[in-house]
């Protein structure tokens, strides 16, 4: 911030909600008055058209009505104004505004009051001239040498100088490789005109170039080759400044050479008439506005810099003289001589802050309060600060890693699942492809035991399950106050999802008596969608591709008892047996033995028995635990199904390779249409017309192709989700028949999930193969090594995608292989020492090279050594 703030003369706010810019703010004797004292003329984007002549009775006064001579809307936004002479005939000062498609030129006139309320203003439409192109900017001046007369140029959107001598229209020449206009002003000294093109280069055309070149308008071309191309001018000069252009203006005065100053966005140059640099200033701010004004020093130009930080600061060439703080940021500045008072500054902000200040000299400088001695209470500190220690405390509790759930919860959230499925379906844009889709209602309740600042819900559930809304923003919740809120789930991907679990969150603010605005807190719940969601009952079949066996310490149960909602009572053959329907999968079968404590379960898809298993083995559990049977236990004794599960893995890495081949496709299919684009665009731009040698053809083919790729790949990427989900429900079944096989803890289990399951989505960056390579490859290292030599081995700290899965399907083997021969999953550092010491007498010698060259023999199931054949080889000598 400026130490020196500019002095407020006079100032206004112009009208509301308006919108001004660098050329809507311009001074000068516009009515002629002859006193020589400027008059601000302001126009806005929304047609307001002012005219003031402040005359404050003291520095600081706001605006009187007498200081607004003119204020008429016109029909147009207004884009510049400037005051010259531009009527024939007369060598007084007239107005010209210019809009998008009209450039008017007024005459300002008074007529003196006769009554207190000063003289009357009117303005008066000596001529217009309606514009073929959209107006961008405008420059004037003595054009050619001209003596006492100003003409206009126009300079259009699409890159055209429309140059008027007054009352008629001259010309117009297209500017040569034009994209998008820029600043445009004339230099009278050397008859040409200045502008910035896109390429950031300062060009100068000279008048008489563009006066004897063929018009514009008279070219017998095609509309779009007169758009394009017009005639190429010869540049007088050009000087690369590096950077797009604000603002350019051309300066003579008596002292000093005429130089052409730039503005830049960092930068402002100082060149001389034929290009060359007199000086340029590296700015460390972003400059919104410039104006160079004459200098009291000979030789020297000052010029006023205003910024977005709205600070103005006044340069003598490259030397900072004063930097003064404005209560706005300026778009346009300017320099005046008003009431007798020479050198006024004034600045126009974007929302029509109009200011006339002066440089002060008196400073506001801040200073400080006295503060009144008092005396410390220590006690009333003292019992402060404990209570502040005794909150800190408390907050800073870590005696676990995990919080520890609170007795009673600020905010409990509860899902209760409706019994039924909806009477009326509630799935929306569902690709299953059957004849009704099923959908469940979910009714979460939110109950408050505080106050809760804003609250929101988030529904998950595990695609391809969807929810019909899954966020949700509530209003605050009062002391013991409950919210519900009601939602449907359905299936909508076209395949069986991996889980039917899902959860509720709750994030809320809760206020504190340090933290008013309220601490973030959430709250959450679990809960369980029915299996009639995905499966309808069907008829059992004798016949499948895959089965498994799960034995148990109690009588088999009826399916009419823990299978209620599959089963119809009056049919006895469904006591034993029972058939589930997967709405996009297989059939699968569940049968109970009438002899042994067993049950079957069969489909022809590996990854449709995953739900089933499960369901199974929960109502089983829920059923004995209702009995009072603690005892109750499920053991599976039968083979690991790998070989299916390679199989599976096999498909989802095919898949990965495909989206990896179609990338690559697409990305040279995309250089070709590129190329073939360029070579096209050169050719229409060419002036001298060349056979396309059917490079459209060859466009509308690459076209083609690229739009198959893409929708090849996106058919791949479905279809890759829909592998990934299958292969996430086989992994689900094969860690579930390693718990029941070796009878795991819960923390066995917890490591066993997160080396199976380690990623919420699969990507090409990273994807399941690799993770669980390397999560299988540390295991082998760590608690499941058999020596210390192989704790030594270093892993990858790279992971990439494989190039093929031989190496995964090798390292689950093993590691199956090491659990069934007494391997136990730990993820510290002494049981896995611990473990590759009694590994060696528990088990058979495993060869080093089982860790990379071990076979996968085609066919191949895995079969491991029980719990008691481990005991028997342990017994003996």
């Amino acid at each position: 911030m400026s130490l020196f703030k500019a002095r407020d003369w006079w100032s206004t706010i112009l009208g509301e909600k308006e919108e001004f810019d660098q050329g809507c703010l311009c001074v000068g004797d516009v009515d002629n008055s002859g006193s020589g004292q400027d008059k601000i003329i302001v126009g806005s984007y929304m047609g307001y058209l002012r005219i003031f002549n402040p005359h404050p009775v003291k520095p600081g006064d706001g605006v009187q009505p007498e200081d607004l001579l003119l204020e008429v809307q016109l029909r147009e936004p207004i884009l510049q104004v400037e005051v010259g002479k531009f009527v024939s005939g007369t060598e007084g000062l007239h107005l010209a505004v210019l809009h998008c498609r009209k450039l008017c030129v007024y005459a300002v006139s008074g007529t003196l009051g006769t009554v207190e309320h000063g003289n009357q203003y009117q303005i008066k439409l000596m001529y217009e001239h309606h514009l073929q192109r959209t107006a961008c900017n405008m420059t004037y001046g003595p054009f050619g040498g001209v003596k006492g007369r100003d003409l206009i140029c126009i300079q259009s959107m699409d890159g055209m100088l429309m140059l008027f001598e007054q009352e008629s229209y001259a010309f117009g020449r297209f500017l040569p490789g034009f994209l998008l206009p820029g600043p445009l002003t004339y230099s009278s000294r050397t008859d040409s005109f200045i502008t910035v093109s896109s390429c950031q280069q300062v060009e100068s055309y000279k008048y008489q170039v563009l006066a004897f070149a063929t018009d514009a308008d008279e070219r017998q071309e095609t509309e779009q080759q007169k758009l394009s191309s017009g005639k190429r001018l010869a540049v007088d000069w050009v000087l690369n400044i590096g950077e797009q252009a604000l603002d350019i203006c051309v300066v003579s005065f008596n002292q000093a050479v005429s130089s052409v100053f730039v503005l830049g966005e960092r930068n402002f140059f100082c060149l001389k008439d034929n290009g060359q640099i007199r000086f340029m200033k590296k700015l460390d701010y972003s400059p919104s506005c410039f104006i160079p004004y004459c200098s009291v020093k000979e030789g020297t130009i000052n010029t006023l810099v205003g910024n977005h930080n709205k600070i103005l600061n006044v340069y003598q060439d490259v030397t900072l003289k004063w930097a003064t703080q404005l209560p706005h940021i300026p778009v346009s500045v300017k320099v005046a001589n008003l009431q007798g008072l020479k050198g006024v500054i004034v600045t126009l902000s974007d929302d029509g802050h109009l200011q006339c200040s002066y440089l002060g000299t008196d400073p506001s400088v801040f200073q400080a309060p006295r503060v009144d001695s008092r005396e410390i209470n220590y006690e009333e500190f003292d019992a402060e600060m404990k209570k502040l220690q005794k909150s800190i405390k408390e907050a800073t509790k870590t005696q676990d890693i995990l919080p520890k759930a609170e007795k009673h919860r600020n905010v409990i959230v509860t899902a209760e699942i409706s019994p039924d499925l909806d009477a009326e379906s509630q799935a929306i844009d569902s690709e299953v492809k059957a004849e009704a889709v099923p959908s469940v209602t979910i009714k979460v309740t939110i109950q408050s035991r505080v106050t809760a600042q804003k609250p929101s819900l988030v529904v998950c559930v595990q695609a391809p399950l969807a929810v019909t809304c899954d966020q949700f923003f509530l209003d605050d919740l009062e002391p013991d106050a409950s919210e519900t809120v009601v939602l449907s789930v359905f299936l909508k991907g076209n395949c069986p999802p991996s889980e039917l679990e899902g959860n509720c969150v709750v994030s809320y603010n809760t206020p504190t008596e340090f933290n008013p605005e309220g601490v973030l807190n959430v709250a959450q719940c679990n809960f369980r969608l029915p299996l009639r969601l995905v499966c309808f009952p069907a008829q059992p079949s004798k016949a499948a591709n895959h089965k498994l066996t799960i034995d148990t310490n109690k009588p088999p149960i009826s399916f009419l008892t823990i299978f209620p909602d599959f089963v119809d009572p009056s049919g006895d053959d469904q006591a034993n047996a029972l058939g589930f329907q997967f709405l996009t999968g297989s059939k699968t079968t569940l049968l109970a033995s009438k002899t042994s404590q067993r049950y079957r379960i069969q489909s022809d898809q590996l990854e449709d028995l995953w739900l089933i298993t499960k369901e199974l083995i929960l109502r089983l559990e829920e059923h004995f635990k209702k009995q009072n049977c603690k005892d109750f236990a499920c053991t599976f004794s039968g083979s690991i199904p790998l070989q299916e599960y390679f199989e599976l893995i096999d498909q989802h890495f095919e898949l990965r390779l495909n989206a990896e081949k179609f990338q690559e496709l697409l990305s040279e299919r995309a250089v070709q249409f590129r190329a073939i684009e360029r070579r096209l665009l050169t050719r229409f731009k060419d002036k001298t017309p060349a056979p396309l040698q059917h490079l459209d053809t060859l466009l509308e083919g690459t076209f083609r192709e690229v739009i198959a790729l893409a929708d090849a790949a996106e058919e791949n990427q479905a279809n890759m989700f829909r592998a990934l989900t299958k292969l996430k429900s086989a992994t689900h079944l094969v860690i579930m028949l390693i718990v029941l096989w070796q009878k795991l803890s819960a923390d066995q289990v917890a490591i066993l999930e997160a080396t199976f399951l380690p990623l919420a989505e699969d990507t090409q960056e990273l994807g399941w193969e690799e993770a669980v390579d390397a999560a299988i490859s540390y295991l082998l290292r760590t608690c499941l090594s058999k020596s210390s030599k192989e704790q030594a081995l270093n892993l990858s700290s790279e992971l990439c995608m494989p190039k093929d899965t031989s190496r995964l399907k090798k390292n689950i083997t093993l590691f199956c292989d090491r659990l069934a021969k007494g391997g136990r999953l730990s993820l510290s550092s002494d049981s896995a020492t611990q473990q590759a010491a009694v590994m060696p007498g528990g088990c058979t010698t495993i060869p080093e090279s089982d860790l990379e060259e071990r076979p996968v023999i085609p066919g191949y199931t895995a079969k491991f050594p029980s719990h008691k054949q481990v005991a028997k080889q342990k017994s003996k000598p």
